[in-house]
């Protein structure tokens, strides 16, 4: 059996590292959020071309995700959840609205395409941040549910 590590960021800069990281990822995703509720006509409109659900709701709900998610994880508060919040939406934001393969027109199809691999790798790093949301993190506020 492999022993618990408990000390993932002792190793030198490797916190700062980790924080550098939490805040990349985290600004981008909370802007990419803010974005949702300065463009929500816009984004709603698309949403409901996509064939979404409530579109005013849900372009609200996945802007609030991607906000709190984003801060959530720079923060260090609420970690497992932040991360486990994001990479949810981001693979199915990706699967519902990004859906390049049903598209024909080859410039629409590229934009689709790229959208879709971008919440894909998205959804890559917030499980990993999942991952590593169960220990100590350094500079962070450090509330959680577990």
């Amino acid at each position: 059996m492999i022993p618990l590590q408990t000390d993932v960021f002792a190793a030198t800069g490797a916190a700062e590292i980790f924080l550098l990281a939490r805040i990349v990822f985290g600004v981008t995703l909370a802007f990419m959020g803010l974005n949702h509720f300065l463009n929500l006509e816009e984004m709603t409109g698309y949403a409901q071309f996509k064939g979404l659900p409530a579109p005013g709701f849900s372009v609200v709900a996945s802007g609030a995700t991607l906000v709190l998610g984003g801060l959530g994880l720079v923060v260090g508060a609420f970690p497992v959840l932040a991360a486990g919040a994001l990479a949810t939406f981001l693979l199915v934001s990706a699967v519902t609205m990004h859906d390049f393969w049903s598209i024909d027109d080859p410039e629409e199809k590229q934009n689709e395409m790229i959208s879709f691999q971008k919440n894909v790798y998205g959804a890559g790093a917030a499980l990993a941040f999942l991952v590593v949301g169960g220990v100590e993190w350094t500079y962070a506020v450090g509330i959680g549910l577990f």
